[in-house]
């Protein structure tokens, strides 16, 4: 037991001071064919799971790319379509879901009854449950992983946080379902439309508040003009906080999303509802663009100026070039990502090609430059271990113990993905220890079984580093997979 714990120590100490202090290990093969796959499988997927390696140099580089960026095209594995059946709130609407959860007050009642509220608060934890169980499920079992990787993207970009309130909570996964999901890898405008009509986003944003002041519906709570979507769809869903909008700019299109709102129950099902008593009829100027007084087709106008704003393009090529190249990601991409973007309108599968065909991408300097988000990492160690019954609770525990609850970031910029946010020696120290707890089967139901070290090293391609190769030869057999579950080039991408 003395000599696992000494060696368990120096590993630790291994892994801190490579991360912490020194450069990266140099490695024999960034040229070669292995190199390459690995690169690809970690950046258009959260990773290889067994025999992931072998099947993208059977079927080729190119064409594993070409399948990917056309998730439609991907046949879904049996057990993942099996294990998303179980979930019985997963394809309910939101009002739907409102209608099953909430109970209506009873006439002259102004709040719920104590029993009310505590079954309304244990359903809604349920759905909440659910939400995150469904989308660990897609992001470890799914064959599409690079629209898992896109959700992923996405979900952060147009944030919300279920930490709001019981509405956010209640309707998050429909929001990623509906809003995210569908427009992952399609066009941006729609992406954008989606999320700008979905109550959830109303709701985290505040923007079902918005009311034209001295209006019709200017009552009660709805008092007056709420900036908070205006202000974040300009700054972080499009143009960038150096786009060049003025803070009249944010007014401006504060009044035109006016009335813009929430209807908890009725309606078509999707939550969404325009109250005309509280929008601002009056004609606009809007980054020096005229807009004819009308009602909801307002919002829709400035959707369409934002979406094709040059700002736009060159703020998201910057971050789609950040999150799959490097943290500063180069300017030659940058230019070529939104220069794609305007010349297709915003076509995302087209930029990403672009992106995955640039000679930036296949950079050998850019190869494990990524440092995985504790997300990442915890997905990645579930693929790579094969857990195929995972214990869903345990996971997000740890996701939580390394500041990364799912779908919990309060501010709107959402989860960062940059090495600067999660490395330091805390965040190791928990991650390592989190891999000898992977290492042992205990992300798995039932009876714990150690990973294999031999199929380990194999699903990941022996891609160590000579000091790594070193620490895990010199170490125990049954310490061996937490050595590489806990390496710095398992937590590199």
């Amino acid at each position: 037991m003395k000599k696992v714990s000494s060696y368990w120590i120096v590993s630790l100490l291994f892994s801190l001071i490579i991360w912490l202090g020194l450069p990266n290990p140099s490695y024999a093969d960034s040229q070669s064919i292995n190199a390459q796959t690995i690169h690809v499988l970690n950046r258009l997927s959260f990773g290889p799971r067994p025999g992931d390696i072998e099947r993208v140099k059977s079927m080729g580089i190119n064409n594993y790319i070409q399948s990917q960026l056309r998730p439609e095209t991907i046949r879904e594995s049996s057990k993942i379509m099996q294990k998303m059946a179980k979930f019985p709130n997963f394809n309910l609407a939101p009002t739907e879901l409102y209608k099953k959860t909430v109970p209506p007050l009873k006439k002259g009642a102004k709040d719920f009854t104590q029993k009310q509220r505590r079954e309304m608060n244990k359903s809604i934890r349920k759905v909440l449950q659910e939400s995150e169980d469904t989308r660990l499920l897609q992001a470890i079992f799914s064959n599409k992983q690079l629209q898992e990787v896109m959700v992923d993207f996405w979900f952060n970009h147009f944030n919300i946080s279920v930490d709001k309130g019981n509405l956010t909570r209640l309707l998050v996964g429909t929001y990623e379902r509906d809003a995210i999901r569908p427009y992952a890898l399609g066009n941006f405008r729609n992406l954008l439309g989606a999320t700008a009509y979905h109550p959830a986003m109303l709701f985290y944003l505040d923007n079902w508040l918005n009311t034209a002041p001295g209006s019709k519906g200017a009552r009660g709570r709805f008092k007056g003009l709420n900036e908070n979507y205006a202000r974040e769809l300009m700054e972080l869903h499009t143009i960038g906080v150096n786009g060049g909008y003025t803070q009249q700019d944010i007014i401006t299109l504060a009044r035109i999303f006016t009335g813009w709102g929430i209807q908890r129950r009725g309606g078509d099902g999707s939550g969404f509802k325009f109250f005309p008593e509280r929008h601002d009829n009056s004609d606009k100027i809007f980054l020096g663009i005229p807009i004819k007084a009308g009602g909801i087709e307002e919002g829709e106008k400035a959707l369409d100026i934002l979406a094709s704003n040059p700002s736009t393009a060159r703020f998201i090529s910057y971050k789609l070039a950040q999150y799959f190249v490097a943290d500063r990601p180069p300017g030659s991409l940058v230019n070529k990502l939104a220069k794609r973007f305007q010349e297709t309108n915003g076509n995302i599968r087209s930029v990403l090609e672009t992106l995955f065909n640039s000679p930036e991408f296949w950079n050998e300097k850019y190869y494990r430059s990524k440092f995985k988000t504790p997300y990442q990492y915890i997905v990645s160690a579930a693929r790579a271990t094969n857990t195929d019954k995972p214990r869903w609770g345990r996971i997000k525990r740890i996701l939580e113990q390394l500041g990364m609850k799912l779908y919990a970031c309060k501010t709107p910029d959402g989860y960062k993905n940059t090495k600067e946010a999660w490395l330091n020696s805390d965040a190791m120290m928990r991650r390592i220890s989190f891999a000898t707890i992977i290492s042992r089967g205990q992300l798995n139901q039932g009876e714990p079984r150690r990973i294999n070290h031999r199929q380990l090293r194999a699903t990941l391609g022996n891609n160590f580093s000579a000091q790594t190769q070193a620490i895990i030869k010199n170490s125990p057999n049954d310490l061996q997979a937490a050595l590489m579950l806990g390496s710095p080039e398992m937590m590199e991408k």
